[in-house]
């Protein structure tokens, strides 16, 4: 009796000095044994013969659990055997009039609606891949972004009609087949798909039309910015697009969670983990056209959402909403997302309640991840030995002069230190690989870093400064390159430099991001030279940005140099740019701000920058 109380108390002792010096040990614990499983079910799913991809996983829901709510949208609501059905006829639709076969690339160009995944649906069963269109894009960026993925076929609906008819000759040339979901249009050119979708049969499409989809085929292109200055098309393959999918249940959601997002479908968070997630656990989305901060909670409490979807700025929206007593008057249990402040997280959860925020960091096509699993403020996620072994990475120390990371006397990368800030990179293996992007090896090659660590070695270079504290949780710092973020979206600093400089009256421009305190991520500014003899068109310049950049991307401070300064290898010196801001007491040069009221750049006194600093004026 004496050795069984020994033993229990040693036992006893033992968990309790575990969580005095690894208080978290058992949460790594469960989160490593739960991401494992799921890895584990997934490469089973590939073993299979033919792969049992995340359709099949949806069409297993839809046997399972027919009459089941998938889909609510503007108080409508879808269940997984109408969503089946609907994108049958759908298929066949398609099928009839494009003459789709396993393997092409159709494009989509859609707006946040049950369409989106009906059309998904139906692609996937025909054996396409498909390219994801961000609507906010125009012009000679939308036509690149349809030939990079080689598709002959754009699938669009009334809403963004008017976007199509500009690219229309363009879509011509490449012999492009348009279709648009409405009843009405009659432009030349695009052909109406309602008639053959109603008269077609929702009955089950034969499995020999994907018969050879393996893990490794394209299942679907998601669109980065890049610093060629035009979206690069990251190759989505059904694998991944399933390890993807199957992230929120190692968040702990269930089949009985309502997930609510308003992210935007083209982007990889809405669709692949929010839809995808939803269709690997059988659970229900509401699914919203766009954000509203004013619906945002009543949505929840109408449709008894228990998890939202959020990036960082939707938080920061939230928390700047005047104050009302139901705050906290909901049933949202979890958030699920990227970007979020310590700031705003702290006032999130001191507004609206015990909600378990489930901070994550991965890039679209990277080959690493991280998870905060405990809930660790202001965390991007947690680092174990575990996490090191199943996917390699270092952060390495960077020279953002050079713009490059900083090599030693051997020509190897260095690692910074715990606390310090380091480029993040990830080891490119069989088991960790980074596909890249469809059309584009130069841009595929340029995310290569070789010779890292020994000779003949290769990681993936993520493009972001990361963080790692004594505890191992894991920090996101800030973006580099050409490439800043802002309104939850990435913005090209080449491709709106490269808009600029068509004006007549701009010689050279360079285009940056700065900080604005209150506010995620970096706000668009672009340094211009002007043509000798000319002055600056702020009415000219604000005409010519509203018509060629989404909201995002247009610069809303301006700076006018005589000169602007390069490097000897002609590279823009940013990161002085970026330093001294756009604060009219410090900066010398002539400062501008976009007037959306006045429609132009008006100049920037200390009074206009004042209210920006202090809120005063929305960006």
């Amino acid at each position: 009796m004496f050795t069984f109380y020994s033993l229990l108390a040693a036992l006893l002792l033992s968990a309790w000095l575990l969580r005095i010096w690894f208080p978290y040990w058992w949460l790594d614990l469960k989160t490593f044994y739960k991401m494992f499983s799921l890895g584990l079910r997934v490469e089973s799913y590939r073993k299979k013969t033919p792969a049992f991809t995340l359709l099949d996983v949806f069409l297993l829901q839809v046997h399972k659990c027919p009459n089941k709510p998938f889909l609510v949208f503007e108080g409508r609501t879808f269940s997984y055997s109408e969503m089946d059905r609907q994108s049958n006829k759908v298929a066949r639709a398609l099928q009839a009039r494009a003459r789709l076969k396993e393997g092409d690339c159709v494009a989509m160009l859609m707006a946040n609606e049950p369409l989106f995944v009906t059309v998904w649906l139906a692609l996937i069963k025909l054996g396409c891949a498909v390219a994801f269109l961000n609507y906010n894009i125009k012009g000679k960026s939308l036509i690149h972004s349809f030939q990079t993925s080689g598709a002959q076929v754009l699938v669009t609906t009334s809403e963004l009609r008017s976007l199509v008819e500009e690219v229309l000759p363009s879509l011509r040339e490449e012999n492009a087949t348009v279709f648009i979901l409405d009843d009405t249009c009659s432009v030349e050119g695009i052909e109406n798909l309602n008639d053959t979708i109603q008269a077609a049969s929702d009955q089950p499409l034969s499995l020999s039309l994907r018969s050879h989809i393996t893990f490794n085929s394209p299942f679907v292109y998601i669109y980065t910015s890049g610093t060629t200055g035009l979206p690069k098309a990251a190759i989505m393959t059904h694998g991944r697009v399933h390890l993807i999918a199957t992230f929120i249940s190692g968040c702990g959601l269930s089949s009985n969670d309502v997930i609510y997002t308003s992210l935007p479908l083209y982007h990889s968070a809405a669709s692949l983990v929010g839809i995808g997630g939803c269709i690997c656990l059988g659970a229900t989305v509401v699914l919203r056209r766009k954000f509203s901060v004013s619906q945002f909670w009543d949505d929840c409490r109408k449709y008894h959402v228990t998890v939202i979807q959020y990036i960082g700025e939707v938080l920061r929206y939230l928390c700047n909403a005047p104050k009302k007593s139901n705050d906290g008057n909901h049933k949202v249990r979890m958030a699920i997302g990227n970007g979020a402040r310590a700031e705003v997280w702290k006032e999130f959860l001191n507004r609206f309640g015990d909600i378990h925020v489930c901070e994550f960091y991965g890039s679209t096509e990277g080959n690493v991840g991280f998870l905060n699993n405990v809930g660790k403020i202001g965390a991007s996620g947690r680092v174990t030995f575990l996490t090191r072994k199943l996917m390699p990475f270092q952060l390495v120390k960077y020279d953002a002069e050079r713009e490059a990371p900083v090599r030693d006397s051997n020509g190897h990368c260095i690692e910074v230190a715990k606390g310090e800030t380091g480029l993040l990179i990830a080891k490119i293996t069989t088991k960790t690989p980074f596909i890249g992007y469809a059309g584009s090896r130069t841009q595929t090659d340029k995310k290569h870093l070789r010779d890292v660590f020994s000779k003949g070695d290769l990681y993936f270079n993520s493009g972001d400064l990361l963080m790692l504290d004594h505890d191992n949780f894991i920090y996101f710092q800030d973006r580099i390159g050409d490439t800043f973020r802002w309104k939850g979206e990435n913005v090209s600093t080449t491709e709106v430099a490269d808009i600029l400089s068509t004006l007549d009256f701009v010689q050279e421009v360079c285009v940056y991001g700065v900080m604005v305190p209150g506010h995620e991520g970096r706000v668009g500014m672009a340094a211009i030279q002007l043509q000798s003899g000319k002055d600056l068109d702020g009415a000219q310049l604000y005409k010519h940005v509203a018509a060629q950049l989404p909201s995002y991307a247009q610069p809303r401070f301006l700076r006018v140099q005589t000169r602007i300064e390069t490097t000897g290898t002609y590279k823009y010196y940013k990161v002085m740019l970026v330093k001294e801001g756009f604060n009219p007491a410090t900066v010398q040069d002539p400062l501008f701000f976009l007037d959306e009221q006045k429609k132009t750049y008006i100049q920037m006194d200390q009074e206009i920058y004042n209210s920006v600093i202090s809120n005063q004026i929305r960006l």
